[in-house]
């Protein structure tokens, strides 16, 4: 009978623990939903948009692809963006954006003209649209990070900029060893690039 008293006890503390504790992830989602701004929440929707997109033209690139290198580039984008994607996701529940489910009719035109291209001429397309794209994707990471108003985001755009900026070094090393003229008019808009195209 003490034993089962002693117990009811010892479960009171518990309990209030695990109520305490749900408030204050409760109030840490709240919180992580009023401090993002709209422009905050325009970044997390267009940088789910575009890794969606980095993705499928990936996959094409990894399939499509003539080197090796571009093939191995394309894969890596699958790998890389889909791993972006999944801590953007997060981020979007968090703040109380609802992750889109499509890609914008840019990038699905995009994809069409390259699936048009193969050889050498695929190759040398997805080489210039993917260093033109990752410069201004890296500027709108850089941006979301100095400028944005929630931590959470801001913090999701500081690694996503690192990861971009990698991508962008690769990128133009294979554009180099391609003779990929990258001043070409070429130009694939950014699948982030609502901040820079005005999308």
């Amino acid at each position: 009978m003490k034993n089962q008293s002693l117990l009811r006890f010892a479960t009171v503390p518990a309990a209030c623990l695990l109520v305490a504790t749900g408030l204050i992830i409760v109030r840490a989602s709240a919180s992580s939903s009023s401090s993002a701004t709209d422009t905050d929440k325009k970044f997390v929707t267009e940088a789910l948009k575009g890794g969606m997109a980095e993705v499928s033209l990936g996959q094409l690139a990894a399939q499509k692809g003539a080197s090796e290198d571009v093939k191995a580039f394309g894969q890596k984008m699958v790998t890389d963006h889909s791993r972006l994607g999944d801590r953007m996701k997060v981020v979007a529940s968090d703040i109380g954006v609802s992750a889109p489910d499509s890609t914008t009719l840019g990038d699905t035109a995009e994809k069409a003209k390259l699936e048009m291209l193969s050889g050498k001429t695929f190759d040398d397309a997805y080489i210039k649209a993917m260093v033109k794209a990752h410069e201004d994707d890296l500027k709108a990471f850089q941006q979301e990070e100095a400028d944005g108003t929630s931590p959470e985001v801001k913090h999701a755009a500081r690694e996503g900029a690192a990861m971009i900026q990698s991508h962008l070094d690769m990128i133009r090393k294979i554009a180099t060893a391609h003779n990929v003229d990258n001043s070409a008019s070429y130009h694939k808009p950014s699948p982030y690039g609502s901040f820079a195209h005005g999308r």
